[in-house]
């Protein structure tokens, strides 16, 4: 169900034996995603969980359950930004009826993110994956 960009990074994860190369490498695809325009960094957007500061900004292209998914990210904290960068992947492009199917715990866990994430992050990448799939699972209703 991953996106051919998922499968990339999951690939490059496999050559990177190393945690720390792993991380930079998050971080290093963290600082290739634009930036919000400040205007737009509203409470709305704003995902509660997590101890970083992050806005996801929605871009559906289309309506109902064809609608194609896609979102802009941002975070204060670079291995926060990374791990958007690393959710845009897997899930930009994607109908929003797939968005809401994809096993995010199972994909993420491939790249050994739960077991090298503190508790706080953790939990605000579960913020971000249920914010993700509340957005596609409303435009798929509407």
């Amino acid at each position: 169900m991953a996106t051919e960009a998922f499968e990339e990074i999951a690939e490059t994860f496999e050559f990177l034996e190393d945690w720390e190369d792993r991380y930079r490498h998050v971080i290093e695809l963290g600082k290739e995603l634009p930036r919000l325009d400040e205007a737009v960094k509203v409470p709305a957007i704003k995902v509660e969980g997590c101890a970083s500061q992050v806005w996801l900004l929605p871009r559906i292209e289309g309506q109902g359950p064809d609608a194609r998914f896609d979102f802009d990210g941002e975070s204060d904290a670079m291995i926060v930004q990374g791990l958007i960068a690393v959710l845009h992947a897997l899930y930009s492009g994607l109908r929003v009826t797939d968005v809401i199917k994809v096993d995010a715990g199972a994909e993420l866990a491939r790249l050994g993110l739960n077991e090298h994430l503190s508790a706080q992050r953790s939990n605000g990448l579960r913020a971000m994956v249920e914010r993700i799939r509340k957005l596609a699972g409303e435009t798929a209703a509407a």
